[in-house]
């Protein structure tokens, strides 16, 4: 028994230890609960099948796995990304469409339109942090179907039957579905599809440029654009219709939903092309009714923790005091707390008798895992951002910020940050491939009058960080 058991909790370490986060003491709870989650996700999994539960979702949906696989290739289990990519695409439609789920029966024939969006981007994200273009071309039957159901299914919305006025808003979009299981009363055009959609060409083009197929890769990225184009005017055109100054969740309904919105930004990147002052209302009206509900000024009864990805999005806005906020709030919602879990559903009552899902939730617990690695580190197109969600106390002399072997698309990344009483030194190793764009470190207390050198050279904090161009690289941020 003894040796059994030496032998598991090694096996164990090696598999929650691949990245390693060292915090201040106010941070380690954040850190343990990457780890705790990172190990429930690898316990709910069944086989290649990747599972948001094993009790009340013992099944598989591409769009909880695309996400969660999304998590586990940062911390290093990209090998269990890549076996459910491969896994879940053995059940493609013959039409090229992809199952929302797949569970013991086989694939579920219900339309949701936003997984041929999420299969592609799933396959992206392996090959991009891997760089292994054998598995690239093996899956590329599968994303050529994907991209051109994506194609045909954007084109039932580009008839003459929607150049009329009542139409218009539906122009280009992806066809109704129940979506993220959000519409599941009346099936609408789901933006949440529609971006999934965007993702999906985009990364379809980016996959067959790595191929060197280069007419497939200007044709996709043609149709990204164009959709890209086309979503934005319909949800411009839906604002003006509604008088609603915020991102609508879907054309039908013009409804306000952060937490499906949230997707367009992160992880999808989508965000340059985004209305900026819509964007930015979404999310203040987000942390308005965010603040009552936690004041106990706004009526609630229920949440779901899926509200966890817009951390994320709150980092890239440039929020980062509202980031914590809100993630403060979510992390006093793990029940029992010492377990650093989240069930499908938080109830305001913690003993009323209610539906729960599963607890763990493990789609819940990778979105958490992304918006706290997004405090650390994230990638902005061609270069990678650090320290944008670091909050100021973690900068108090004498504190210490180590991320060890992040996986990132320019390779394992390792950083530390370390606060003196008169500096705050940022020491950044090198990567496998330095990102083409740089890397932006934004760490707390910037200002363009602050005193900064990257390697011993006079520099500028520009756009809220220090550019960094050449790796490895230290940066000293005077006080």
């Amino acid at each position: 028994f003894e040796e059994a058991l030496r032998r598991e909790t090694a096996g164990w370490r090696e598999q929650l230890d691949r990245v390693t986060l060292e915090l201040p003491a106010d941070g380690a709870d954040l850190a343990a609960t990457v780890r705790a989650n990172l190990g429930y996700i690898l316990v709910n999994r069944d086989g290649p099948a990747i599972q948001p539960g094993s009790r009340a979702y013992d099944r598989s949906w591409i769009r909880d796995g695309a996400l969660t696989s999304a998590a586990l290739i940062r911390l290093g289990h990209g090998d269990a990304a890549a076996s459910f990519a491969e896994w879940f695409a053995g059940y493609q439609f013959a039409s090229g469409r992809v199952p929302c789920c797949v569970d013991g029966r086989g694939a579920d024939p219900v339309p949701e339109h936003d997984s041929h969006g999420e299969l592609v981007y799933l396959i992206a994200e392996v090959v991009r942090s891997s760089g292994d273009l054998e598995f690239a071309r093996r899956m590329w039957p599968h994303v050529a179907a994907a991209t051109d159901a994506i194609d045909a299914l954007r084109a039932e919305r580009r008839t003459v039957a929607e150049e009329a006025p009542a139409r218009l808003r539906f122009w280009g979009l992806l066809p109704e579905s129940i979506s993220h299981e959000g519409y599941s009363d009346r099936p609408v055009h789901s933006y949440w599809d529609d971006c999934w959609g965007i993702r999906g060409l985009e990364d379809g083009a980016w996959l067959a440029n790595r191929l060197g197929l280069a007419d497939d890769a200007a044709r996709l990225g043609a149709a990204a654009a164009e959709m890209r184009r086309e979503v934005v005017a319909s949800m411009t055109r839906v604002m003006a219709e509604e008088g609603v100054e915020y991102l609508p969740a879907s054309a039908d309904l013009a409804d306000f939903d952060p937490t499906s919105t949230t997707v367009a930004v992160a992880p999808l990147g989508l965000q340059p092309w985004l209305p900026a002052r819509a964007l930015e209302t979404t999310f203040w009206r987000y942390l308005a009714e965010s603040r009552q509900r936690a004041a106990g000024t706004r009526q609630w009864d229920a949440y779901t923790p899926y509200e966890l990805r817009t951390v994320g999005t709150l980092v890239r806005l440039g929020w980062r005091d509202a980031a914590w906020e809100m993630l403060r709030f979510f992390l006093a919602d793990r029940r029992p707390a010492g377990w650093r879990q989240w069930a499908e559903v938080v109830g305001r009552e913690p003993r009323a008798p209610r539906f729960l899902g599963d607890m763990p939730h493990t789609w819940c617990g990778s979105d958490f895992i992304r918006s706290a690695l997004d405090l650390l580190a994230w990638e902005d197109g061609d270069r990678l951002v650090l320290a944008a969600g670091v909050p100021a106390e973690w900068t108090n002399p004498g504190e210490r910020v180590v991320v060890s072997g992040l996986v990132t698309r320019f390779g394992p990344l390792s950083y530390r940050m370390a606060s003196e009483p008169d500096r705050v030194v940022v020491t950044i190793d090198a990567v496998r491939e330095t990102p083409p764009g740089g890397v932006l470190v934004k760490a707390p207390g910037l200002t363009a009058a602050t005193n900064v050198t990257v390697n011993g050279r006079v520099a500028a904090v520009v756009d809220g960080g220090v550019a960094v161009t050449e790796l490895p690289a230290v940066v000293v941020i005077g006080r």
